[in-house]
């Protein structure tokens, strides 16, 4: 049980409880484990399986060489550990890209490296079956059927922790070239297609942060609307200007390519989800409130600002199923990173628990709680080191109050 203290928020009062909520290890040392990051399907549909990153050391940067293994996690039958794959092509912020399929209880996806190049797995964890595509994914289309995703060898060298080792970036000196960006891939057929590359980036005016003529350009964190219509990726940028620091703009496009949209154009969009298909809840700096939580309204310049008293740390956010309620975290504050809801209508934050995270955990070798939900809302797996043994994933028991 991990004592935890209960913050409820209203218009005029501020109510604090104590309250135990049940958690637990489901991963154990000596091997360090972890899932990643927050936006990925971690649960399978029923709920009894968890899917897992394994690695034999911690703090330091993976090199090309080095291989973790890829498991589930089976709730069922004693938190047994199910041996699916291995890969070669992973950082400690996001994995290898690890998730089920959106709608399938028996297949998952993962990045690899294979012969000089960036590949993906599909593999039947009943049956075995495993097939490699061409490419690498990043987001699944909701309805499996295809993926996004960025320039890896290029996130590697300008953002540590989220790309890849081992393939060199062919386009290192130019600093927004033609033929590199997002790519497309049908998971059927193996097809890829770039969809829009960083010298289309360049060509869309920045009027609120504009960059130097020296600045190199990279593109991160893509993710699907719920209907598949769309998807948001962030343009980043680093020049004199940003010194190891970097600027933000955020857009939404078409599956094609196209219709682009720059839905937050100031420059400091950091973790964002879908809310349903047309709102984007992002942490993000606008005018009106500086930094803070917004809902953006897609194609639109409607923002409004959301848990401005309760939620005023950066986090990586989504909502539960109904979205009635807010799954957040926090960086460590005083060594401590926060779990919690805040209820949307009524602007109530429910912290549910604060773990330790103290240094080596910091920088590229952060071990976030990225808070994953099971379907059906009741249950949020964490990656933590609090329990001492290294990274390790953590179940959280939320029924008692979402």
């Amino acid at each position: 049980m991990l004592n935890r203290r209960l913050f409820l928020s209203g218009a005029a009062s501020t109510l604090l409880l104590r309250a135990d909520a049940p958690v637990r290890a489901i991963t154990k040392g000596p091997k360090h484990h972890w899932f990643g990051y927050y936006d990925k399907l971690e649960f399978d549909p029923t709920g009894r399986y968890i899917l897992s990153n394994q690695v034999d050391f911690e703090h330091r940067s993976p090199q090309a060489g080095d291989e973790i293994q890829i498991g589930m996690i089976d709730l069922q039958d004693n938190d047994r550990w199910v041996e699916l794959g291995k890969s070669h092509a992973w950082n400690w912020q996001q994995g290898c890209m690890l998730q089920w399929l959106p709608g399938s209880r028996d297949e998952v996806i993962w990045n690899d490296r294979m012969d000089g190049q960036f590949v993906s797995h599909i593999r039947n964890v009943r049956t075995g079956k495993t097939r490699t595509l061409p490419g690498p994914v990043y987001s699944i289309s909701p309805n499996a059927k295809w993926a996004v995703s960025p320039d890896f060898r290029r996130l590697n060298q300008m953002r540590p922790g989220y790309g890849y080792a081992g393939v060199p970036d062919p386009f290192e000196s130019d600093l927004a070239p033609e033929n590199a960006g997002i790519w497309r891939m049908d998971l059927k057929t193996g097809k890829q297609n770039l969809l829009f590359s960083f010298a289309d980036a360049v060509k869309v005016p920045n009027l609120h942060s504009p960059w130097e003529p020296t600045a190199k350009h990279w593109f991160n964190h893509l993710l699907h609307s719920p209907d598949g219509d769309r998807f948001i990726f962030l343009h980043r940028w680093r020049g004199p200007k940003q010194g190891a620091g970097f600027g933000t703009r955020m857009f939404t496009v078409n599956g094609s390519g196209k219709d682009l949209f720059v839905l937050d154009p100031h420059g400091g969009t950091s973790h964002f989800i879908w809310r349903d298909s047309t709102h984007v809840l992002a942490w993000a700096k606008h005018p009106s409130h500086g930094e803070k939580f917004y809902l953006y309204q897609d194609k639109t310049e409607f923002v409004e600002v959301v848990g401005k008293e309760v939620m005023t740390l950066n986090g990586h956010c989504t909502y539960l199923p109904g979205n009635k309620w807010i799954l957040n975290d926090t960086y460590p504050q005083k060594e401590l990173q926060s779990l919690y809801l805040y209820e949307a209508a009524t602007g109530r934050r429910v912290p549910l628990g604060e773990f330790p995270s103290a240094p080596p955990y910091r920088g590229e070798f952060r071990c976030d709680l990225h808070p994953r939900f099971s379907p059906d809302g009741k249950k949020i797996a964490i990656d933590s080191a609090h329990g001492g043994t290294g990274r390790q994933i953590y179940l959280v028991d939320i029924s008692g109050v979402a």
